[in-house]
């Protein structure tokens, strides 16, 4: 198993103070979706330390079991998490979890979803399936969401509107297109995983 280390402790969400004086808000934010759709290069593209991997090679035992339809090229799978993390303005520190994707590791979701503000789940187009167990895990048990469709070199570009419509999202679900390789791209998911939480937030501390 292919583990890579970075030497910052996994804090649970709170303010944090730094050398500096400066107060830190940490949270936790899970990358769901299905097998391939790019978990492990988001959290490695936008990650500020060297991110942590559990990956393991696909082998023949694999075969019947991971449906690699539309990611033939895809040599590894993650079969605990990827862990990263990154500092956004207002000294906000998000700690990003990368689930995996099979669904014969889902168990381990249970615990990584434990203390997290949101998940973002990702999509691909060419297997928007995949990303339903996803959806429905945390509609089940309300935890803040939203879904960026990963766009791959060679897919087809879906409206936003029919795949809100394919995935029957909710109105006030964000729905967004992104490229999680690039760095920008895969911030701006953040920003709004982290708007969205707040804006559901106020309505029920005004209650």
């Amino acid at each position: 198993m292919d583990y890579v280390h970075s030497d910052t402790a996994v804090h649970e969400p709170g303010a944090q103070a730094v050398g500096d004086g400066r107060q830190l808000t940490a949270a936790k934010i899970l990358i769901a979706g299905g097998f391939g759709v790019g978990k492990t290069t988001m959290v490695g593209s936008i990650s500020e330390i060297r991110p942590l991997r559990t990956e393991e090679l696909l082998t023949d035992r694999s075969v019947g079991v991971d449906d690699t339809t539309g990611v033939d090229g895809k040599t590894s799978t993650t079969v605990a998490m990827d862990f990263g993390r990154i500092t956004l303005p207002d000294d906000l520190v998000l700690y990003l979890f990368g689930t995996p994707g099979q669904q014969r590791f889902w168990f381990m979701w249970d615990e990584l979803v434990v203390g997290a503000i949101g998940a973002v789940v990702l999509a691909d187009v060419r297997r928007l399936a995949d990303c339903f167990g996803a959806v429905d895990y945390f509609e089940d048990r309300r935890t803040p969401f939203l879904v960026a469709v990963n766009c791959f070199d060679g897919a087809e570009r879906k409206d936003p509107g029919d795949v809100r419509i394919a995935l029957d999202l909710d109105e006030n679900v964000p729905l967004l297109l992104c490229d999680v390789r690039s760095r920008e791209s895969a911030k701006q998911v953040l920003i709004t995983m982290v708007e969205y939480v707040l804006a559901r937030a106020i309505p029920q501390r005004s209650r």
